[in-house]
């Protein structure tokens, strides 16, 4: 069952950001995932909230996403994130097939 990485980003230093984002695509590759949404224009159709950037993540499995967040070659991209933006993160489980 594929599952799904989204994250709310509120970029705080663009120049480090953009360091970042150089890093992590290939640490997201390398553990099985793809980028289904990278920061592309948001539209709030209801409610008030203001995303700032939202990047989204597919992953084959739960246990991929997980091994990909927490593995050593994300380690240093990560807190490089943590240092440069404001984040919120959850995955979500997608559906089984067709």
């Amino acid at each position: 069952m594929p599952v799904y990485v989204i994250v709310e980003i509120d970029i705080v230093d663009p120049a480090g950001y953009e360091e970042y984002k150089n890093l992590a695509g290939a640490t997201v590759e390398k553990y099985g995932g793809k980028y289904v949404v990278r920061g592309g224009r948001t539209e709030v159709l209801e409610g008030d909230w203001k995303p700032k950037r939202i990047v989204v993540l597919q992953f084959d499995s739960t246990q991929h996403a997980k091994d990909w967040l927490n593995c050593e070659e994300y380690r240093e991209p990560r807190q490089m994130r943590h240092r440069t933006a404001r984040t919120n993160m959850i995955l979500v489980e997608g559906l089984a097939g067709p």
